[in-house]
């Protein structure tokens, strides 16, 4: 509670602070740096809202050079990052022309080692590009429908074990733009509070209702499916015409992996639709590597639509969608991604098949699976080791998003820099990514961490959680055990 109390209070000073230099801008005190109108536009419609942006103007802008850093290499393990400096408090940078490697890489997505540059592992993806060129430059309904792009949906409905799928060329279009080809006007969606904000977008485009339950709490689901199927559309009272319940595999801030059994019953029981986003899980989680479905053990025509992307296990970028044929089809007809947006390029859907066909054993080796069991190893341990440190962690034991808590907002900024020090790039998070109480720094698992690399990021966090006052951890519990699932704590116990 104490935490808490700092936490607030933290927030209040920066506040009061942040009013004070708000006033010196307004009486010309202070140099104003922030976006502003031009003076033939003040008599119009303000574009931007000072209130709105009180908080990046005045906390957010302090610490975004932990966001903001561009690198130079290969996001794998470790890499290379442009060294540079601020001499206004991080409005603006200048780039020193220096450079620091060999950081180890605990932020990006990378969790089976697929972003690489091995000559021997993307000679395939080489070809590619002298076969076909770089781009597209059309869509899939018009001239930009390649056999690259055939073989590639057909090897992703081959590894989820369904009937076909479709690829697209964003991961987060993969949602915007396909949630609004499924459900309209006069359908529900049930939306799980820690949803992407792509999922989020998608829901608003399709014009339907949205009601939301509280993350990962079936009970919740399940009142507002029993008032949905009881009560009807507002003021007609008519039957909704679709129920479509949106969930993640494993969410990305929290680490949470998704209840999908009890969330599957329910679906049965009140006759809904189940929409799974599997960005983070598929390929991280899972026996081989095909997600929670196979997490679970289960099949995986129980889910509707399969949601993934490969901007993640699979080091490429792009999405899909898949299911049914009748699904699959009708996407194809109805989508806005694949109406109107560019193909996937062909050595990116090359490395895709490369990664995917590794993983499945398709390439004469075993070596996709090795990489999919040393995730597994490599992130129970960072996470074991880190709750005996007494860290407040949350999410499953088996996810490979670790979120460590760190709460009070000057930490953070302090957190990254330290440990940048140390040789070790974090991504920290604040709000409004998480709630205004709960920032955090979000640790990323690969396969291709070495255990040296593991132990040095965890001396490094020893340290630093006694230097920054972080290990906050009394129990042998999280706090908030809707984050975590049942079987984690008798793991843990």
């Amino acid at each position: 509670m104490y935490i808490y109390v700092l936490t607030y209070i933290g927030y209040t000073i920066g506040a009061l602070f942040g009013y004070l230099r708000d006033f010196l801008r307004g009486c010309g005190l202070q140099k104003c740096t922030i976006a502003t109108e031009r003076e033939e536009q003040k008599d119009f419609v303000p574009l931007y809202q000072d209130l709105e942006n009180f908080y990046k103007r005045n906390l957010y802008v302090r610490i975004r050079d932990n966001w903001d850093r561009p690198l130079c290499s290969v996001p794998g393990p470790q890499f290379e990052m442009l060294e540079r400096v601020s001499e206004d408090y991080n409005w603006t940078f200048k780039f020193t022309g220096r450079s620091i490697k060999n950081i180890i890489n605990m932020g990006s997505y990378n969790y089976l080692g697929f972003a690489e540059t091995e000559p021997s592992a993307i000679k395939t993806v080489c070809s590619m590009l002298s076969k076909y060129g770089a781009g597209v430059c059309s869509t899939r309904r018009e001239m930009g429908n390649l056999d690259k792009h055939v073989e590639l949906e057909n090897l992703v409905a081959r590894f989820l074990g369904v009937e076909a799928a479709m690829a697209f060329g964003m991961g987060f279009a993969t949602n915007s733009m396909n949630i609004p080809a499924l459900v309209g006007k006069g359908c529900l969606i049930l939306s799980d509070e820690l949803n992407h904000s792509s999922l989020v977008l998608g829901a608003r485009l399709s014009g339907a209702t949205i009601r939301v339950f509280k993350h990962n709490n079936t009970q919740s689901l399940e009142k507002l499916l029993r008032e949905a199927v009881i009560n009807g559309q507002p003021r007609s009272r008519r039957a909704w015409k679709k129920i479509l319940i949106l969930v993640e595999g494993i969410y990305s801030m929290e680490g949470s992996i998704v209840r999908l059994p009890e969330i599957v019953a329910l679906k049965r029981k009140y006759k809904a639709y189940l929409y799974l986003d599997e960005a983070h899980s598929i390929g991280a989680v899972g026996p081989t590597g095909r997600g929670v479905v196979e997490y679970f053990g289960m099949d995986p025509d129980d889910i509707d639509v399969l949601m993934g992307t490969f901007t993640k296990s699979f080091g490429a970028s792009g999405g899909y969608i898949a299911g049914r044929k009748e699904l699959v089809d009708y996407i194809r007809t109805h989508s806005h991604s694949a109406t109107y947006a560019v193909s996937i390029c062909p050595p990116v859907a090359e490395q895709i098949i490369r990664a995917m066909k590794s993983v499945m054993g398709l390439d004469g080796t075993t070596q996709g699976l090795q990489r999919v069991r040393q995730l597994a190893e490599n992130t129970r341990y960072f996470r074991r080791k880190l709750h005996e440190l007494g860290f407040i962690i949350y999410g499953n034991e088996d996810s490979p998003v670790v979120p460590l808590l760190i709460y009070v907002p000057g930490k953070i900024g302090a957190f990254s820099r330290l440990m940048l020090a140390k040789n070790i790039g974090v991504v920290v998070v604040g709000f409004p990514a998480t709630s205004l109480t709960e920032s955090r720094a979000r640790f990323c698992v690969s396969a291709s961490h070495t255990r040296e690399m593991l132990d040095k990021v965890l001396h490094a966090l020893d340290e630093l959680g006694d230097f920054l006052h972080l290990k906050y951890s009394r129990h042998p519990r999280p706090p908030r055990p809707e984050l975590c699932n049942e079987t984690s704590f008798e793991l843990q116990d």
